[in-house]
Formats: C-alpha cells, structure tokens, sequence
C-alpha cells in the first residue's frame, strides 16, 4: 500500500458554528477570527489542534461546531477541541502549514421591538389635513431583518389611518378627525419581518389625543340638534317673556326657556361671545349687552292694543383674542317680548264643589260623570277675557294621597278615573285648581267622587227632582192657606226671580266692559 504523504500544501479548514435559537450564549456569535495554531509534523492521530475557547459548551449552550472545507478530513471535533486525524497511510508533512477558519452563521434568534419613545400618545389636531403624515414609528430588528408595517384594520380607529410606504412606518391620516365627535382613538401597528422563515413580528397600540381645532360656529342654548345623533348643526331656540302695558321691567328680562345665551362651538378653545340686536329694537326699547346677552327695557311698555309683541333678532359671533375673527361664524335667534294687557281680575270657578260619579267596572280609563249621567267639564271663567274664556289656563289635579293615581284631569278640565281600582261605595274628595299660565293667579274646587256599583243607574238631579211635576203626589200642603196668602207667597217669588234677573244682567253687562278693556291679540 503507498503512503499517502502531504508535502509543500496548505490545509484549509473551515469551524462551522451554528446556534439553536433561544439558547444561552447566543451573543458569542455575534462574530468571528481567524485562529492560527501550530502542529509538528508526524504527530500522532488524535494530536491536539486548538480549542475553542470562544463558545460556549455544546451540551448546555445549544452550539452546533462541524467542520468543513477540502481538508477538514485531517481533523476531527471532540467537544471544542480540534484533534489530528491521521493514520500510518495519511501522515502530515513538516513543511506544510494549516490554517482554521471559523465561519459563523446567523440564526434568527431576535423578534423586532418597537422604539419606546415613539410609543407615545400622539396629539393631531382635528383640522391635519388629508394624506399627511401625522406621525412615525420605528421598530428594531437586532438581527438586521428587514421590517414591513402594517395597520391593524380591527383596531377601533384604523379607518382613520393608513401606511404611507410598507416599510417606512410613516403613518398618514386617511379620514378626517372631529374634536367634537371623539376625543380619543386608538390604533395597533403592526412590525414583521419581510424575508425570514420564521416571520417574527411585534405589535404596538397607538393612543392620538385629537385637539380641537377653530372650525365650529356659535350656537344659542339650549340647543336643539337637527339630523342624526352628534349632529353640529342645531336649531337655535325661541326666547319669550311677557310683560305687563305700562310697566318698565327692573333689570335684565327673563325668558324663557332660558335666558339669551350662546356657546362657540369649539368649546376647548373657550371663546369669548359678542352679542348684538340684530333688527327689530323699534323705538330703542331694548339694549342689550354685548358681552353677556342680558336684555333690558329702557322704556315703558307700549300699550297691548298699540304694539302687542316686539319681534327681535339677535347675533353672536365668537371674540377670539389673538386670533382675526372670522365674520362668517356666526348665528341667529328669535326674541319675542309679548305685552299683555293689565290683569284686573282672577280667574274662578262657577261652583265651589262639584259631584260626580263613576261605576265600577274592568275598565282601565273613564270619564267622570255628574247628575243624570252628563260628563263632568270643569270650567272656570276669567272676567279679563271675552266670554270669560281664558286660553291659558290649565287645570292641575292637587296630589293627596294615591288619588292622583286613580284620577287625573285634562287640560281642558275634564276628569278621568281608573275605574278597575276603585271599589264600590268608596268615596273621593279631590281638589282642582285652574292657573293662569301667565299671570299665575289660580281658582279653586272641589270634586266629591262616589263609586257607584256597575248595574246601579247614576242618580237624576236634586234640584230638576224638587221642580218636577211627578212630585206633586209627594208634596203635602198643609191646608187653611188663603187664596190671598197664595197670591201673596207667588207675588213674593216672583219678585226674587226678578231680581236675580236684574243682578245678572248687572253682573253680565260688568263683565263685558272689562273685557273690551283687553286687546283681542290677548286670546292668541
């Protein structure tokens, strides 16, 4: 057999270490040398090389070394060790010199991670404009991956958002913010690695703080929105007040339902407001001021049958200090000042009680009834109207124990009750009260409620009983009474009736000439 002999030849060997991912010790390969050693030639098989004392221990750091290259058959590993593999054919030359290199290859043991400081919580003012940058994230990838960003489309605001550039992590606004509408949005992002098997990724949520921005206009409270739910656009109130002919109000009039007031739609930026008359202040009878709204009279009342409402339009603009207003921002409201005649008498009822009726049945809602089975209608007259009749009265049922929740009355003065709890032979007093919506002044009366069982006939009237001519049979007359002493008692009669003819006339013919005192606008 010949003998295999190196001479004159470099051997070339190539250390190969990889590394598990997850393992301790992965930063020692993070790089690498050349390791030049000595070796004398006809050393024994198994001779020492070199040591790798560089890496960790293979059996608990996770290394993997081989060898590799043209020559690496005339070594052998043994832990980190390099030994010499000859043999009595392959024996190694003097004259020869070798040299290892050791080649580390990555492994992708590291997951990219997002900068810190630029997980901050983002301000964005509403009025950024479209397909603007609006801010940046960075995310790190230690071993060198390049990176690929993307939104999470099921975050709770990703519709406002989007990535400019897939790898840029430059995030632009998609759809436009609103102050008023949210306040707060927040947003995931997403960083994967672009080229690697394994396609580690990180994970971000980003909080944007949306400022308010100059871009709403005034508007008068309380306000009354239009259109869908955090609609900006309203419907500005009407303010009314009454006052009285011939007075002059002291201090500012109260309207309602509220007193003149507006807010600057921007409401962080907490603008002051300018208020004005815009029309309608005939004679100089209002001023109003211009920075709190306050409306006053500066004169006396017109007389009601002269002028009976002044009509006013009024403006506010926001006054923003530093800024140049914009006169396009602006809003209008109605004023209306009524002015009512002098209020000379209260309202009252014809009768100070009433009786009234109801059978009990199933039923869940019924009218009140009164004599002979006529619906019950309370009324109470005002001397100041035409024919008495006052439009803004209301008719309140005063609570006293549950009888306001088995009986309520309508605005026109008609009695309900609730007849499927109420028993028979029960009685309720109940008491109402008619107000005048303007003046306040009010006029009393009481109901008596009998529950009368549901086959029993309401009871006829006792005073059409007493006048019947049925009743003659049920009258003694005691006798000896003179045909004169009857002239006398008829003549007698006759003249109270007459009487009271003549008082109600007086009364009647009172009455209308306090109503023609009133304006007929009044009754509107």
């Amino acid at each position: 057999m010949t003998k295999r002999r190196l001479t004159w030849h470099t051997l070339l060997l190539t250390v190969v270490v990889t590394f598990h991912l997850n393992t301790a010790g992965t930063d020692q390969c993070m790089g690498g040398s050349n390791i030049f050693t000595e070796i004398p030639e006809n050393s024994p098989n198994g001779s020492f090389v070199v040591n790798l004392t560089d890496f960790g221990d293979p059996l608990t750091s996770g290394l993997q070394l081989y060898l590799s290259g043209p020559d690496s058959h005339w070594f052998y590993l043994e832990g980190k060790t390099i030994r010499l593999n000859v043999s009595t054919e392959k024996t190694l030359d003097r004259e020869v010199e070798y040299r290892v290199i050791i080649q580390v290859l990555n492994e992708n043991d590291h997951q990219p991670r997002f900068q810190e400081d630029l997980l901050l919580p983002q301000n964005i003012s509403e009025l950024a404009a479209l397909h603007s940058v609006v801010f940046t994230t960075l995310a790190e990838d230690d071993d060198g991956d390049s990176l690929v960003y993307s939104i999470d489309d099921t975050s709770p605001d990703a519709v406002h958002f989007r990535i400019d550039l897939p790898n840029s992590g430059r995030v632009v606004l998609a759809q436009p913010l609103d102050f008023e509408t949210k306040r707060r949005l927040e947003v995931v992002i997403h960083a994967m690695e672009m080229s690697t098997r394994e396609r580690y990724k990180c994970t971000t949520t980003v909080h944007i703080n949306v400022l308010d921005g100059d871009d709403q206009y005034p508007s008068f409270l309380p306000c009354r929105p239009l259109g869908p739910q955090n609609s900006h656009v309203c419907l500005s109130p009407i303010y009314t007040v009454n006052i009285t002919e011939g007075e002059t109000p002291e201090g500012p009039l109260r309207f309602q339902p509220g007193d003149i007031y507006a807010e600057d739609g921007d409401r962080d930026l907490k603008a002051a407001i300018s208020y004005s008359i815009l029309a309608g202040a005939d004679g100089d009878y209002f001023h109003m001021d211009n920075s709190t709204g306050a409306l006053t009279m500066q004169r006396e009342a017109p007389s009601s049958q002269l002028t009976s409402t002044f009509h006013l339009t009024v403006m506010v603009w926001p006054n923003k200090a530093a800024q140049v207003n914009d006169p396009r921002k602006y809003a209008v409201s109605e004023v209306l000042v009524r002015v009512l005649a002098a209020n000379h008498h209260p309202p009252r009822f014809s009768l100070p009680h009433h009786t009234a009726f109801v059978l009990e049945s199933p039923d869940t809602a019924t009218l009140l009834v009164t004599y002979d089975g006529q619906v019950l209608s309370l009324h109470a007259v005002d001397p100041d109207f035409p024919n008495g009749v006052n439009p803004n009265l209301w008719y309140k049922l005063v609570s006293e124990g549950n009888h306001s929740q088995l009986f309520s009355v309508t605005r026109d003065g008609l009695l309900l009750a609730k007849p499927n709890q109420l028993q028979a032979q029960e009685t309720y007093l109940l008491q109402v009260i008619a107000q005048d919506a303007e003046s306040g002044e009010v006029a009393n009366t009481t109901v008596s409620v009998e529950v009368l069982p549901s086959d029993q006939a309401v009871p006829p009237d006792p005073s059409e009983l007493s006048s019947s001519p049925n009743m003659a049979d049920r009258v003694v007359v005691v006798g000896s009474l003179s045909l004169a002493g009857l002239f006398l008692v008829t003549g007698f009669s006759l003249g109270i009736w007459a009487l009271r003819r003549w008082q109600q006339h007086q009364e009647c013919s009172k009455q209308t000439a306090l109503a023609d005192e009133k304006h007929p606008n009044v009754d509107n």
